[in-house]
């Protein structure tokens, strides 16, 4: 009985025994907690990267907001090669097979070293004429290239950190990540503070004491990042392959190149890298409709992604769970509930998302003021961002659904949604409006494509996931 009682949610789920409705819940909250809090702590790191390069005026914020969307297709195309060997691990570990599941790791580590090593040395062969081709002006082109060479040669310890994550979230290890990243985020405040701005005299409470910094501006929010991600990728894998646990290292076990595994994880990560280039490179072309409108115009849309932010990542951590759950279900061959755990995820992330969306419309004003003093950009990112409140609810539907696709393998579905929406909907529309109502026009296209996609993505929860779900073909 005292064994019974240890046993959380997921491993009861893993043994067969029945969850009733509110168990469930718990299961999903249990898991989605520790993964939210550890997306707001990435957050917060790009609201003190966005805050304090904003404090440096409108170019050097012009200049990280030009690349942005490219710094996110690195990182999706990293997190792509990552989800090709996570989903894998939690399948393995639903199936209780723990040795398969270890292989898969010492797989993943070594074929995502490799792919983002490769992915650092395109990136810092471009970094000098990216800026040029996004239709930068050249007063930020020089700082914007710098900071994109600094990321690009930061790659290698990003994509064994998103793996690491991955892998031991899919395992049902949310809060160790969680920890890391809130630990990485504090990081990234201190090595900021020290690299962004020059020596200077600080005053608190009456005392007056000196603060050293190196004052390398844009560069220095790049490399106080880059380093953060650095120190936080030694723990990481620490826990996953020495600390005893389900995925470290065994002495006895040695890596296997199964065809079969790279066979499964191409499969999976292949839809998932062509879903974050169609969608990255729809964010490129969006740059490129927005760069014209000016500085206000280009530093305005950065603030307001970075603060948009706040409202979906729960989803995103809602999302992770979902995999999880759901990897972990298809493993233990739980066809019983598994469709009903993938509504059931799905509509808790509307709901949460249905609220931080009225909130980012209430304080639409004070969260574009956490980011920049500029009068005129607090503005235009205020009202850009209360426009976006609307598409909240179906943007959640889109995050959740697509982590419970790609916890039973099927990433193809997001990639392809994407692509219609993105591309068919959004990017039109937004060239359509922006001559006429500038970034507001291109902020309400975004709203309504969002809107799009996540009633095409409960469209297919309802007939693909469920169909599939039923007959146990996952």
């Amino acid at each position: 009985m005292t064994k019974a009682k240890k046993k959380t949610y997921l491993e009861r789920m893993r043994d067969g025994e029945e969850l009733s409705v509110a168990q469930q819940i718990a299961m999903i909250f249990e898991l989605s907690i520790p993964a939210i809090l550890a997306q707001i702590s990435n957050l917060i790191m790009q609201y003190i990267d966005a805050s304090m390069v904003g404090r440096m005026g409108q170019e050097a914020s012009a200049a990280i907001g030009l690349v942005s969307s490219s710094t996110w297709l690195c990182y999706g195309l990293n997190m792509a090669a990552a989800t090709g060997f996570t989903v894998q691990i939690a399948k393995r570990i639903g199936a209780k097979d723990e040795k398969g599941a270890r292989n898969v790791v010492k797989l993943g580590l070594v074929c995502i070293t490799v792919f983002s090593c490769v992915l650092a040395a395109i990136g810092a062969a471009i970094s000098g004429a990216l800026p040029v081709w996004l239709g930068g002006g050249s007063s930020i082109t020089k700082s914007a290239s710098i900071y994109f060479l600094v990321f690009a040669l930061s790659l290698p310890c990003v994509g064994l950190n998103q793996a690491s994550v991955g892998m031991l979230q899919c395992s049902g290890n949310m809060k160790l990540p969680g920890i890391l990243e809130i630990m990485m985020c504090f990081l990234d405040v201190v090595f900021n503070a020290v690299l962004i701005f020059p020596t200077r005299i600080i005053a608190i409470g009456g005392i007056s004491f000196t603060v050293f910094g190196a004052g390398l501006g844009v560069m220095g929010a790049a490399l106080g990042t880059a380093l953060a991600e650095v120190v936080t990728m030694i723990p990481l894998l620490y826990f996953l392959l020495i600390r005893k646990n389900p995925l470290s290292l065994r002495k006895s076990e040695h890596l296997v190149w199964n065809p079969y595994d790279m066979r499964i994880a191409l499969t999976i990560a292949v839809p998932v890298a062509l879903e974050q280039t169609i969608t990255c490179g729809a964010y490129i072309a969006f740059t490129r409709i927005v760069s014209p409108l000016g500085a206000v115009a280009l530093a305005a849309n950065s603030f307001a992604i970075t603060a948009e932010s706040l409202c979906y990542m729960p989803g995103y951590g809602i999302g992770a769970s979902a995999t999880t759950i759901i990897g972990q279900c298809i493993g233990a061959k739980r066809s019983d509930i598994t469709k009903h755990l993938g509504r059931l995820t799905t509509l808790i992330g509307i709901f949460v998302m249905s609220v931080t969306g009225g909130l980012m419309y209430i304080f639409a004003p004070q969260m574009i003021g956490l980011l920049t003093p500029d009068t005129a950009i607090r503005k235009l990112g205020s009202e850009v961002l209360r426009i976006e409140a609307f598409a909240e609810p179906m943007y959640a539907a889109s995050i959740v659904a697509s982590g419970v696709f790609k916890g039973a393998g099927d990433t193809m579905v997001s990639g392809v949604l994407n692509f219609v929406t993105m591309w068919i909907v959004r990017i039109p529309l937004a060239a359509i409006l922006a001559p006429k109502l500038g970034l507001r026009g291109i902020w309400t296209a975004m709203c309504i494509e969002l809107c799009v996609r996540g009633i095409l993505f409960l469209i297919l929860l309802g007939t693909r996931f469920r169909k599939k779900a039923e007959s146990g073909k996952y």
